[in-house]
């Protein structure tokens, strides 16, 4: 089956119908599924990556697990807070099948993001432009989890930058849409690095499934629809894997609890707002006015393309333990703010 779309939720909308419409069950290892085998995706816009529904518009984790596979870390630590599901994955706080270290660290020191910028600056053309994620070895012993995603291919065309990402599996609910924001990212920023444009985002897989247990979420998507087609900024020029570790040591002092002006730890507004992205994720834990400081923080968004998804975090609870005095203060100092999942 292949379906071609300008952008995400155009893709999800279709997708979702043809799950339900011609869907197999299959007994999958974390429960029954409904499947279809053999999914081509083809993304015209791939900066039109983030779905602009309330169902499935996720920047805040899909940021957080971006910066994951860009650490090089394989560790339960640095992802849970944005996405818990994978502690059930890990063994004795490592997720075996964590791209990090394949991407930045292959056999043992391989960056293949460098193996890719001089394959292409040498051979531009190149067929053999290709990140490798899955092992031999993933199957041959016994593993709690292994990459979904075999590979990801680079195609520079009349200096556009295409890529291709095949994966032996994909949650078309919960996988997807952060695959495809992830995926894309590392496209722009391979481009930028590059020095040439961005192409489209092709997406292919060997089984697209739901899981039955979530078929009710596809039913609300659907419902819901989705609205025009809308496309992040693009990437500045230059190198966006020297600004890496940076964005890494920014991370790191906010989840610390940490207050910082974006503007001035980084000067371009791409990433700026990018920053303050990760300040929105980051006020549950440590704001106790989450609201105020979340439009504070919308106020100082360089583009109104994210402003959407700060006004859909309001609702929220902030998680830091409220002030004795504060009003949603018990009389013994004990705080009724609820635990949410993100």
């Amino acid at each position: 089956m292949e379906i071609e779309k300008e952008c995400l939720d155009a893709i999800l909308y279709n997708l979702y119908w043809s799950i339900k419409e011609h869907g197999r069950t299959n007994a999958g290892s974390r429960g029954n599924t409904v499947e279809l085998l053999g999914v081509a995706l083809r993304i015209l816009k791939p900066r039109a990556r983030i779905s602009r529904s309330e169902n499935r518009g996720k920047p805040f984790s899909a940021i957080g697990e971006l910066l994951w596979y860009l650490s090089g870390l394989d560790t339960l630590a640095f992802i849970e807070p944005y996405v818990s599901a994978y502690r059930d994955d890990a063994v004795a706080g490592v997720i075996q099948g964590a791209y990090g270290p394949r991407l930045r660290a292959m056999r043992d020191g391989i960056d293949q993001f460098a193996s890719i910028e001089t394959l292409l600056r040498q051979k531009p053309n190149s067929r053999r432009a290709v990140i490798q994620l899955f092992n031999a070895e993933d199957i041959a012993t016994e593993h709690k989890e292994i990459p979904c995603t075999t590979t990801l291919q680079f195609h520079l065309r009349d200096g556009l930058l295409h890529m291709s990402v095949t994966m032996r599996s994909n949650d078309a609910y919960w996988g997807l849409p952060h695959d495809v924001f992830c995926f894309t990212m590392i496209q722009e920023m391979m481009a930028r690095r590059l020095g040439v444009e961005l192409g489209e985002y092709y997406h292919y897989v060997g089984s697209m499934h739901v899981y039955e247990k979530h078929l009710n979420h596809l039913d609300n998507y659907l419902v819901e629809g989705f609205q025009r087609t809308a496309e992040m900024p693009p990437m500045p020029a230059g190198d966006p894997f020297q600004l890496v570790d940076h964005l890494l040591s920014i991370e790191g002092r906010l989840r610390r609890g940490d207050d910082l002006n974006a503007g001035s730890e980084i000067s371009d507004p791409y990433w700026a707002d990018i920053v303050r992205l990760m300040q929105v994720f980051w006020a549950r834990e440590f704001a106790h006015d989450h609201p105020a400081r979340l439009m504070e923080l919308r106020a100082q968004l360089e583009t109104s393309f994210y402003k959407p998804y700060v006004d859909g975090r309001l609702h929220l609870e902030a998680r830091v333990p409220i002030r004795h005095g504060d009003p949603a203060t018990t009389k013994e100092g004990e705080s009724h703010v609820a635990v949410e999942a993100r």
